[in-house]
């Protein structure tokens, strides 16, 4: 099944700007993004100009010749079967990491042929963008960023009449109990397969759980095997440590990051370059622990104390080798887990509405710990995570007392209400964050 990606949306505003540049589209591996630009193209230009320069490595001294657009443009057209026009076609580099010097041309694409229109993306972009260093065009592109298929999404293909539904919301009304419960149904379902197109396509179809295990088993090969083809030697033992590990960090009631869970004596020397390349490539999320509930909230943070998320929940969820049945028993050996993929899924859905990279808090000493802080405008929003409707916790009430913030928000499977500063948003709901917030003001 074909699913609506709204980064077409931003990529369609992105090609009515006035002031458009060369656009790097940065996201992990195997979200999409080849799909979302190609889509796009189909519906916003005449022509599409596709050059990968993993698959056709002529493609690479190309650009090693020569820095003169109006030559490189020419030698492109051996390349494609589509004329290359200004404003009719798209030009499209992929993988274009394979290619650095590809990658700095963008900068005398902005600067020399700034009618082109040209979308550039990779596989392990954020990787390369690091080591780029000066020769990269700093200030001669425009950035977007692009997530796996956020539930918002999976609804609007599995249930477009519930999805209109929701969107169409215009107040804090507690929504009725039909409602919640298909709702509930199809977000058990997204959390089973997660948010790799791929994979979430085929729970569309309908293809049947063992398609869906056997798939999320390739997910994570195909991942692993990207770890032995594009790290140095001497880390890829070590990030498969980090990766394997990230179900036991997140199972514990305190999600902290300890590098002894990966191996008994292990330092945080010897993983911060294995840690840091998953960063890069988009496959964790590294939200680091603030002392204070202020902006900045960087100038409060302590760097040696952090919790490490994954991209998708339905890895996490195959990673730790967990039937899908988790999601709907009542036994409660599964309740810590439940909450790590409750707290992922939040998470990687503030990040793809748009809000800066959470951190969070605890007060000293550990007696007290709220999931997430956000940047919200120029407020700090707390937030809580609870994976069912037992929301009971002193945490926040703690905080609360302390810091009197003007809204809290907690994620649970309860009804949407209001009671006080407290704002309570359905899990099913977290992709609609910010239009909720919109409707209390």
């Amino acid at each position: 099944m074909e699913i609506h990606r709204e980064i077409i949306h931003k990529l369609q505003q992105w090609k009515e700007r006035k002031d458009r540049k060369p656009l790097i589209l940065q996201g992990a591996r195997q979200i999409g993004k080849t799909t979302a630009i190609r889509m796009f193209a189909q519906e916003s230009y005449a022509h599409l100009a596709e050059f990968n320069f993993d698959k056709n490595k002529e493609l690479k001294t190309l650009f090693e010749r020569t820095k003169d657009i109006k030559r490189i443009l020419q030698e492109l057209t051996f390349f494609t079967d589509v004329p290359i026009q200004a404003g009719n076609t798209l030009i499209f580099f992929d993988e274009i990491q394979e290619c650095e010097e590809a990658l700095n041309s963008l900068k005398y694409f902005e600067e020399d042929a700034p009618q082109y229109h040209i979308v550039a993306a990779g596989s392990l972009l954020g990787v390369a963008l690091s080591k780029s260093g000066s020769t990269f065009p700093v200030g001669k592109v425009n950035y977007l960023q692009m997530y796996p298929v956020t539930f918002r999404e999976y609804l609007h293909s599995a249930d477009e009449r519930l999805y209109h539904f929701t969107e169409e919301m215009t107040s804090l009304e507690s929504l009725p109990e039909i409602l919640c419960n298909r709702m509930t149904e199809h977000f058990r379902r997204y959390q089973v397969c997660g948010g790799l197109p791929y994979i979430t396509s085929a729970m569309l179809d309908g293809e049947g759980m063992a398609s869906i295990e056997e798939k999320l088993q390739e997910m994570l090969n195909s991942y692993s095997n990207d770890f032995s083809k594009h790290v140095a030697t001497k880390d890829i033992t070590r990030i498969h440590e980090i990766w394997n590990s990230l179900p036991s960090q997140l199972s514990r009631e305190n999600k902290k990051f300890i590098f002894r869970v990966i191996r008994e004596g292990a330092r945080a020397r010897e993983y911060d370059a294995a840690l840091q390349w998953l960063v890069l490539a988009g496959m964790v999320y590294k939200t680091v622990v603030t002392e204070k509930p202020e902006l900045p909230l960087s100038f409060y943070e302590d760097t040696t104390c952090f919790k490490v998320y994954m991209l998708d929940v339905g890895l996490l969820r195959k990673l730790s080798r967990l039937p899908a049945e988790v999601f709907i028993s009542p036994i409660k050996m599964f309740t810590e887990f439940k909450g790590a993929v409750a707290e992922n899924v939040v998470l990687t859905s503030l990040l793809a509405q748009g809000y800066d990279l959470p951190h969070y808090w605890t007060l000293q000493g550990n007696k007290a710990e709220v999931d997430f802080l956000v940047n919200d405008g120029l407020r700090v929003l707390p937030i809580e995570v609870k994976s069912d409707e037992r929301i009971s916790g002193k945490s926040f009430a703690e905080y609360d007392k302390k810091y009197q913030p003007e809204l809290r928000i907690r994620f649970s499977m309860k009804n949407l209400k209001k009671d006080g500063n407290l704002l309570n948003i359905p899990l099913y709901l977290a992709d609609w964050t910010k239009r909720i917030i919109d409707l209390d003001i």
